[in-house]
């Protein structure tokens, strides 16, 4: 499902900001992109999302801004500068022309000037807490829009469930209309049949015609999909199956289709079945 959110934090040390973006994908994929100071989260952020999300593609975005008081500061090693000192000046007594060190000179030398560490406890303890805070608000976002989903998926059904009405009501007529079509076909041919043969044979094409197996099974489809989503939580590939499920009894009963008007409950059962598979990729 598609989803944004995005959560701030300031501290003495600078500002930092997440912002999450997911959108539709069969699999979870996490992309994480943060600075280099932060990369150590990776692997709890990772494992955060797995825990609070099942499908979609989520990028996750961290931007870190330090304070220019937070700049990491030069310190000198007195002590090493000390014996530096007195090094420099009993060489410069061996010296034929002695030259005097610069404060350059002197800070070049390895060791007398180590820069002092940031410390970014109080920035990975609040970065932990603001991705926290943006899954949350990110999954807040998606369960809203999978809701809305739902709410089509459901009225589709309505739609699908229409269609199998009107599909019992044909089968009566139309097994009547088939028997006198078979029976007025052998007049016109003026033949001869044995009556129990022909009995026989109208069985056999009421069952070849028959459809109340296919819509029983698409009546249970149907109530399955009606229990997932009551359910809650992540149901797409539950439903993903589901929807293979009832294209499938639609198919078989558009082959078996002995009217124009079963035919068109067919059509029109694939067309609602079609616009729930599309929506059901983006549910979780």
């Amino acid at each position: 499902m598609t989803a944004f959110a995005r959560e701030t934090l300031s501290t003495e040390q600078g500002d930092l900001t997440i912002e999450l973006r997911s959108v539709n994908h069969r699999y979870l994929d996490c992309t994480f992109k943060l600075p280099e100071a932060l990369r150590q989260l990776e692997p709890r952020f990772r494992d955060g999302a797995n825990k609070k999300l099942a499908r979609g593609k989520l990028d996750c975005m961290v931007r870190l801004q330090l304070n220019s008081e937070s700049s990491s500061s030069l310190e000198i090693d007195n002590d090493r500068l000390d014996k530096l000192l007195q090094s420099a000046a009993a060489i410069s007594q061996r010296l034929p022309q002695p030259g005097a060190l610069s404060a350059l000179d002197v800070l070049q030398f390895p060791g007398i000037c180590q820069a002092e560490e940031v410390s970014f406890d109080v920035i990975i303890s609040g970065a932990m807490t603001l991705f926290s805070d943006a899954l949350h608000t990110l999954a807040d976002s998606r369960e809203r829009e999978g809701e809305k989903l739902a709410e089509m998926v459901l009225s589709r059904l309505d739609g699908i469930e229409a269609e199998l009405v009107t599909v019992r009501k044909l089968l009566p007529e139309l097994m009547k209309q088939q028997r006198e079509r078979v029976i007025s076909r052998i007049a016109e041919l003026n033949i001869e049949v044995d009556g129990n043969r022909l009995e026989q044979e109208l069985v056999h094409l009421a069952q070849k015609a028959d459809v109340e197996e296919e819509l029983d099974r698409l009546d249970a489809h149907i109530a399955e999909v009606r229990r997932v989503l009551k359910k809650g939580g992540p149901c797409g590939r539950r439903l993903d199956f589901l929807m293979q499920e009832l294209n499938r009894e639609a198919n078989t009963l558009s082959s078996k289709s002995q009217s124009s008007g079963t035919t068109m409950a067919a059509v029109e059962l694939k067309v609602l079945i079609e616009q729930m598979r599309e929506q059901i990729q983006n549910i979780e």
